[in-house]
């Protein structure tokens, strides 16, 4: 089942994220509490998860993001998009971005971006797959000095 994500979901969120970016700090029990409930609450942000028989084995995070460009239609992005080990190659990851993606355009977003890691090109024919594009723009990062 393809839904949004729950309270009680926070624990197997932070097990796939923690598979997605196995060197990201562990967050303090309350922290994570406090974070989960605010972006559970946030009517711009949706997470996004592949239940199977009450295991999560897939998410993506959408945020909306309001503008007032494109006759001030928001606009969406996805990040954090990750299905475990054991289910990969099931669909369950294009199924939570499409999931997404209909919801960003429930919202009348003008466009929905993803930012993904230049060598990934596996996860690249996935995105591709939902109709996702490379080339149109281009996206640029920049991390804090640590």
């Amino acid at each position: 089942m393809i839904r949004e994500a729950k309270k009680d979901d926070l624990t197997a969120v932070l097990k796939l994220y923690k598979e997605l970016r196995p060197s990201d700090p562990e967050l303090e029990g309350n922290l994570a509490h406090q974070i989960w409930a605010s972006m559970l609450d946030d009517p711009q942000t949706f997470l996004i998860v592949a239940d199977i028989a009450g295991e999560l084995v897939s998410t993506c995070a959408l945020t909306i993001n309001k503008s007032i460009a494109n006759g001030a239609r928001p606009f969406a992005m996805i990040e954090h998009v990750i299905t475990t080990a054991q289910f990969r190659r099931q669909g369950l990851s294009r199924q939570v971005l499409e999931y997404a993606i209909n919801t960003a355009w429930e919202h009348n977003c003008c466009k929905v971006m993803l930012l993904s890691g230049e060598k990934l090109t596996a996860a690249h024919a996935l995105y591709e797959s939902v109709g996702l594009q490379a080339g149109i723009e281009k996206g640029f990062v920049i991390k804090p000095s640590v």
